[in-house]
């Protein structure tokens, strides 16, 4: 059990191999429901996939979207090398450009070990 109150939580799975591919798009891995009601009851500050979407694409529905950014938990998608990190002992920085009214815009990623 880990202490994940105030931290970025970054979900390592493999999926960024298919980056470039059609398959990138198709059965990626996402977070339920659950997952991320977890999350908030843990406070994280962040959470970030090497996927796809953080939600299931099948369908309109985002739960996972919808409950995290309720919470004021910012969502990161597509990382790639996550399995170059430690799983403790690094700094995440998710630096966005400086836009408006944007809903989702791209972020410079990247940690600092």
């Amino acid at each position: 059990n880990r202490d994940l109150a105030g931290k970025a939580v970054l979900v390592h799975t493999g999926w960024d191999r298919h980056w470039r591919t059609d398959a990138y798009f198709t059965d990626h891995p996402y977070l339920t429901q659950d997952a991320a009601e977890f999350l908030v009851a843990a406070r994280a500050r962040l959470v970030g996939i090497d996927s796809h979407n953080i939600d299931d694409t099948v369908g309109r529905s985002r739960p996972v979207h919808t409950i995290l950014l309720r919470h004021d938990i910012p969502i990161v998608e597509h990382l790639c090398n996550l399995a170059a990190l430690p799983d403790d002992g690094f700094r995440f920085h998710a630096v966005p450009p400086k836009v408006k009214g944007f809903g989702t815009f791209p972020v410079r990623a990247y940690a600092t070990v």
